[in-house]
């Protein structure tokens, strides 16, 4: 009962908050730092570009879709007057998540900030990715921590070079997350069992991935410089709701702020001094320090997550 209530109480907290104290008009100065922002192409990840390249960040946009993330590029720099710079990269494809991470590894020898924005929301349940794994579990945790670990090297020199001040990895998460009471790795895949979950069920799962996962990275590569922290962004107006029924999309868009307000939290986290201090931690809106769902703090299952994504990635 006690728990039940706390998670109300954090519900309304996270979905009605007050009013942001931090702003964009807060980031420092972002001069020869170099960000790479996932899903970019549209909603917060858009807007979080946009605020890194008005304080001249060198901004990658990684978009799986070349023809809108050109647009959207297009249109940052209409707004900042700043080229942003298109990166290939489809988080439901593991060899495009490898070929992305080499391609920008190419291109730059530091990495300041990674915002592993991206994400997908209530598909049909029988959609897959390429190599077969539930799409949001595939996209939202296992493509985005792949992507993070092949661009570890680059984090931890960045973070050396810069004692620590960069070389930080923001996990978008959702408050959602909340509603999983655990991870079941054997309807990962296509399974008889997986299609007994709902797709808000699988992407409750997914979003308790980013936080156990984003924790996992905390404990193995803080002490490196890695900062490493997940967060709820809070509830949004975004394209994340296209797959949801009309039903449930009319309940939903009464609890929806702009879009804008939900990059301010993984702003905050990646560009301020403060951030230094976030390793680990889980952020609510609009930049304030929350506590995720207690499952994401079991180390055990942590490690047991972390094993089942390396065993999928050694045939890539």
């Amino acid at each position: 009962m006690v728990a039940s209530i706390s998670f109300v109480r954090n519900a309304i907290d996270q979905s009605f908050p007050p009013k942001a104290i931090f702003s964009v008009e807060d980031i420092p100065d972002l001069t020869g730092q170099i960000a790479i922002v996932t899903g970019a192409n549209a909603g917060v990840g858009k807007e979080t570009a946009k605020a890194l390249l008005n304080h001249n960040a060198k901004v990658y946009v990684a978009a799986r879709d070349k023809k809108r993330a050109e647009q959207a590029i297009k249109e940052l720099k209409e707004m900042t007057g700043k080229e942003s710079i298109f990166l290939q990269l489809d988080l439901s494809d593991l060899q495009s998540v490898k070929r992305a991470a080499e391609e920008f590894q190419r291109q730059e020898t530091q990495l300041h900030m990674l915002f592993n924005n991206a994400g997908v929301m209530a598909p049909p349940v029988d959609q897959l990715t390429k190599q077969g794994y539930d799409l949001q579990f595939g996209t939202n945790v296992l493509g985005h921590w792949y992507f993070t670990k092949l661009l570890l090297p680059t984090l931890l020199s960045t973070a050396r070079a810069t004692n620590g001040k960069s070389g930080r990895v923001i996990h978008t998460a959702s408050g959602a997350a909340d509603l999983a009471s655990g991870l079941k790795l054997e309807i990962l895949q296509d399974h008889p069992k997986r299609k007994k979950f709902s797709t808000e069920k699988l992407y409750a799962q997914s979003k308790l991935g980013n936080i156990i996962i984003s924790n996992e990275f905390a404990r193995r590569y803080g002490k490196e410089g890695l900062v490493s922290c997940s967060l709820n962004p809070g509830n949004l107006q975004s394209e994340l709701q296209r797959h949801l029924g009309p039903v449930t999309k009319a309940v939903v868009s009464l609890i929806l702020h702009p879009t804008a307000q939900g990059a301010l939290t993984q702003l905050w986290a990646g560009t301020t001094e403060e951030g230094v201090n976030m390793n680990g931690k889980y952020l609510i809106p609009w930049a304030r320090y929350g506590s995720p769902n207690p499952v994401a703090q079991d180390e055990n299952l942590g490690k047991e997550l972390w094993a089942w994504l390396e065993e999928q990635v050694k045939a890539v």
